[in-house]
């Protein structure tokens, strides 16, 4: 097997996982934690966030984001460089920034609320503030990373059927 289609199938596992990471949230997390109460949901999401900082997510992550560059330029000359291009836009775009500029700003921001010294009503404003715009950009990074992969399974599907046919 060649180095390329080896880099090829790399980037595919890293994206895909992220997919399911950002689908997997959209389609049931978010809908559990949206049961519960104010200050539980808080409590919930803070506890994730640090959670979710660890060494396989910045992998996978960080990841999919250095390889689909240098997929793209290592097949840059074939007829698939179009499809891994338009893969790594969505992934920049609507995974990385998405991610950098929205969610972790939100992260933070909820990080900073003092939950324990929290009253009822500062804990809905601040659940308020957060759950609805955290999850519909969630949702795009979703549906980003899902459009991500599937671009990346053109490629591979592509250059399958190139390899065949030489």
């Amino acid at each position: 097997m060649r180095a390329s289609n080896i880099l090829l199938i790399i980037t595919a596992t890293t994206a895909a996982l992220m997919a399911g990471l950002f689908f997997s949230y959209s389609i049931s997390v978010s809908l559990g934690l949206g049961k519960l109460n104010d200050k539980e949901f808080l409590n919930a999401m803070q506890n994730i966030n640090r959670e979710i900082q660890n060494i396989p997510f910045f992998i996978c992550f960080f990841g999919t984001l250095i390889m689909l560059p240098i997929t793209s330029f290592v097949y840059y000359k074939k007829q698939s460089f179009l499809l891994l291009f338009m893969a790594t836009l969505f992934y920049s775009v609507g995974v990385f920034a998405v991610t950098a500029f929205i969610n972790v700003p939100l992260n933070n921001k909820l990080e900073l609320f003092e939950l324990a010294n929290a009253t009822n009503a500062s804990a809905k404003q601040m659940r308020n503030i957060f759950e609805d715009r955290w999850n519909f950009w969630n949702d795009i990074r979703s549906l980003s990373s899902l459009c991500s992969v599937f671009f990346i399974i053109l490629a591979c599907v592509y250059n399958g059927d190139k390899l065949r046919r030489n």
